[in-house]
This record gives structure tokens, C-alpha cells and sequence, in this order.
């Protein structure tokens, strides 16, 4: 395992750009998956997705605490209710905005084994799920900050 580098908003396109899915999963594909939860567990962040360690693939790892997500293509099927909430971002390192979100989400991904999983997150989860899967589409939680809440933060 080896940390990866996390690209900035400021200075890295790759961050706007759509992932492409993952065809095969292969060594390349579940080393990437290793080195993104040691960033992430370095950074004492939540989560991370393949494009902010520069890396265009659908590829998304989570733990709000309750033990680590891997999700292959993760694509939201339900979503429901509403949560306003504080956001920021590795990617966006200094700053924190209020941003919208559904209260409730079911995500179908593909997990390190091939195996088609369904993952149901509410209140924090359901907010990690789609701040990663957004990442996936070349979305920053900027481009949803209610207006007038972004902040400075250290």
C-alpha cells in the first residue's frame, strides 16, 4: 500500500472530468482500492474518490466509522427526504459550506470481488455516498454550497 497524492480543485482539471467505469477488476483496480483507504484513513477524513488521487476510474472508499466501504461503479438508485449540513473536502482543503443533500440513499457498486452489493445510507452515509459519487461526475460540493455559507476553515 502506498499513500496517493490528492489533487486540489485549484490546481488539477481531473477533478472535473467523469470517470470512466471499471471493466475489469484486476491488481491495478484493488491496489488502487488499498492506497485510497490508506490516504484516506491518513488524511482522518471519511472518504475519497479514484479521480482526487488523479485517477479516472469509478472508484469510491468510505468509513464514517462503522469499518471501510469499497465501492466499484456505484451508481445511486433511490434516494429520499432531505439533510442540510455542513460539507467540506480533501480536495478542497481550507474551506466548508452548507450543501444539501438527500436524507436517505440505496447505492448498487460492485465490491473488490466482482460481487454486485446494495448499500442503504442514511444522515452521514447517505451525505459521504453522494459527495463521492459526485466526485465520479467531476462534481465538487462547491457547485451545491447553499449561497453566503461558504467559509473559511482551519
Amino acid at each position: 500500500m502506498a499513500l496517493r497524492e490528492i489533487r486540489h480543485y485549484e490546481r488539477d482539471e481531473v477533478l472535473r472530468k467523469k470517470a470512466r467505469p471499471v471493466d475489469k477488476i484486476d491488481d491495478r483496480i484493488l491496489t488502487l482500492l488499498d492506497d485510497m483507504a490508506e490516504t484516506m484513513y491518513k488524511a482522518e477524513w471519511v472518504g475519497l474518490a479514484a479521480p482526487q488521487v488523479g485517477i479516472l476510474r469509478r472508484v469510491v472508499v468510505i468509513d464514517i466509522g462503522e469499518g471501510i466501504i469499497e465501492l466499484i461503479n456505484p451508481e445511486i438508485i433511490e434516494q429520499e427526504g432531505e439533510q442540510i449540513g455542513a460539507e467540506g473536502c480533501l480536495s478542497v482543503p481550507g474551506l466548508s459550506g452548507i450543501v444539501k443533500r438527500p436524507a436517505r440513499v440505496v447505492v448498487t457498486a460492485l465490491n473488490r470481488h466482482g460481487e454486485r452489493i446494495k448499500i442503504q445510507g442514511e444522515d452521514l452515509l447517505a451525505r459521504a455516498l453522494c459527495h463521492e459519487i459526485d466526485h465520479l461526475d467531476g462534481i465538487l460540493y462547491l457547485d451545491k454550497v447553499e449561497p453566503g455559507t461558504l467559509e473559511r476553515v482551519e
